[in-house]
């Protein structure tokens, strides 16, 4: 397989020669994520086949969103492609600030990407950025702890049974938490989070004309309930918390459940990385039976800002990137278990992917979630752990800091809801919605 993409390679430098066609220098924003880093390390590939080099800015979460948006609104062009998701893509491409991925080549088959990835990141039918994986979120737990303490996980698993079980898993003696959970401040760190485990609550961010909803008793149950079982059962300093984070403490075996990304899985069932690869099992995110299970659907994509004068080589590394042989070229290299996931249809009829242990339970979970549904009660607006509005990510950054302050002990939830019920409203009217 390598030594074909070597000759290909060449052969495509020997293309660009007889052409005129000269090699780019990518600059390319992503986030800190196994998978991307997994990518960086296999750019040769790309550079053997295009010519093309790649300069990576690798970012942590919260912080790469900052910046890819202060470069696309200021037209800064610091950046030839991003890595952004399902909030930007579709208000950016509204605003004329992407790239059309329009025309792609026939190979790359952009009817494979799965419908809901698709659709996520399109604006009028139109795709804006490809998925280099997809995801929703599901519990991940240990099946040694969860058997000493004599329960069995559901497949769709209560918030109760979750509770119940975490207090069962706590060994303080040890530094075993019966559950690692996201606090950390920022919309799509632990404000995600919340959200989720609202939705499953019964809460919502607004009603049907746009009021805030963080006055009803919905968001309270939900966080007095997230509040007390992170005390019973969470690691200390929680508020601090995001994916890397818990990633770290369960692979340490520090963690009896995590409720997180689905991409997660294969960081977790790595024995090169987690010393509790043998004993994981997985089960569909929390719910409280009013229908709605607490997980989200996400995409980390790849989009290029309207502004690059590098477009068609651009063009090229998401193809690259994004691509079936992509995921072929990382399962010769580190095995089918660790390819990108929850982007292709064809990736779930691969026999040799269906042997992968979370590949099913990842699929459900993306198949279960619902953006244009994602509350017991209606709403006006799209998204599951977003509110698809461009205010949504100032309202909701300022939102997460005070429930991450509630989560350190800094202030009461009565007193953050009552924030948050007025900064948003305040947001909400300033921008004309009510």
């Amino acid at each position: 397989m390598y030594l074909k993409n070597r000759l290909f390679g060449a052969t495509a430098l020997a293309m660009i020669a007889a052409t005129g066609v000269s090699a780019e220098n990518l600059v390319i924003a992503t986030v800190n994520n196994g998978d991307m880093i997994r990518m960086q390390g296999l750019t040769d590939d790309f550079t053997e086949k295009t010519g093309h080099t790649v300069e990576w800015v690798t970012l942590e979460e919260n912080v790469l969103r900052q910046r890819v948006t202060t470069d696309i609104t200021t037209k800064g062009g610091a950046f030839d492609i991003m890595t952004i998701g399902m909030y930007e893509t579709p208000i950016w491409g509204a605003n004329d600030w992407l790239v059309a991925l329009d025309d792609l080549s026939a190979d790359y088959d952009v009817d494979d990407i799965l419908p809901a990835m698709r659709n996520g990141l399109s604006y009028d039918g139109t795709l804006y950025a490809a998925p280099f994986y997809g995801e929703s979120s599901m519990v991940m737990y240990r099946t040694d702890l969860m058997a000493a303490a004599g329960l069995e996980m559901p497949e769709s698993p209560t918030w109760d049974f979750i509770r119940e079980a975490a207090a069962a898993m706590t060994d303080r003696d040890n530094d075993i938490n019966g559950i690692c959970l996201r606090g950390k401040a920022g919309w799509g760190e632990g404000g995600a989070f919340i959200t989720v485990t609202a939705n499953s609550f019964g809460a919502r961010w607004f009603d049907e004309d746009w009021n805030a909803q963080f006055d009803q008793p919905e968001w309270k149950n939900a966080l007095e309930f997230f509040v007390g079982m992170m005390a019973e059962s969470g690691p200390p300093g929680y508020a601090t918390n995001g994916f890397n984070e818990n990633l770290s403490l369960f692979q340490q075996g520090k963690c009896g459940m995590w409720i997180d990304a689905t991409v997660a899985a294969s960081f977790v069932t790595n024995p090169n990385d987690s010393t509790v690869a043998d004993s994981v099992g997985f089960a569909l995110a929390p719910n409280t039976g009013l229908g709605k299970n607490a997980n989200w659907l996400w995409a980390w994509a790849l989009a290029i800002p309207a502004g690059t004068q590098k477009a068609d080589a651009a063009k090229e590394f998401i193809e690259w990137a994004t691509s079936k042989e992509y995921i072929e070229l990382v399962a010769a290299n580190e095995g089918w278990a660790n390819v990108p996931p929850g982007a292709r249809t064809s990736l779930y009829a691969n026999p040799e992917y269906q042997k992968v242990p979370f590949a099913q339970k990842t699929l459900d979970s993306i198949n279960a979630a619902d953006p244009t549904n994602p509350t017991v009660k209606p709403v006006p607006y799209v998204g599951i752990q977003f509110v698809a509005i461009p205010e949504f990510a100032g309202i909701a950054t300022e939102v997460s800091q005070e429930f991450s302050a509630v989560y350190a002990g800094q202030q009461s939830i009565d007193d953050a809801l009552a924030k948050a019920q007025a900064l948003t409203n305040d947001a909400m009217e300033a921008a004309g919605y009510r």
